[in-house]
């Protein structure tokens, strides 16, 4: 059975609660990801955001995203666990209509799943299916 730590992306590095917008674009620049987690002082998984929160909820409002923090702009960070099938991983995200979700192992955050890491599950044969993708694409894109 492939699971979520298959094709996970195991460097998923968080951001800060108390960092601001201008710092998390900063480090999704370095990165090279368009998602961050946010993390807690205790560690702990407190949301997510995504550049497109950048842009839409904070640019684009003329706010200031030197002074704005990552926690005020902070998703729900929908998780599935390191050890579930691809299909519950991908259940989930349809479900949700996300295009990442994070990977926990107990309270930790162990990766992040998205959707070039479907590509890459699916073109290094670790049993991503065609099937999967299109049913992953029908259920996150189509307009309901």
């Amino acid at each position: 059975m492939i699971t979520a730590r298959d094709v996970m992306h195991a460097k998923a590095q968080c951001i800060n609660e108390d960092q601001t917008l201008q710092e998390a674009a900063e480090m999704m620049a370095k990165l090279g990801v368009g998602a961050l987690p946010i993390c807690g002082s205790d560690q702990k998984l407190k949301g997510i955001i995504t550049d497109r929160d950048i842009v839409i909820r904070c640019i684009a409002k003329r706010k200031d995203p030197a002074s704005m923090k990552a926690m005020e702009l902070a998703g729900h960070p929908h998780c599935v666990r390191s050890e579930d099938s691809m299909d519950t991983v991908l259940k989930k995200m349809k479900q949700h209509q996300i295009r990442r979700i994070l990977v926990i192992d107990g309270e930790k955050l162990v990766g992040m799943i998205s959707e070039a890491d479907l590509a890459n599950g699916h073109m290094m044969g670790k049993g991503v299916t065609d099937q999967m993708i299109a049913d992953f694409m029908d259920g996150v894109y189509a307009k309901r």
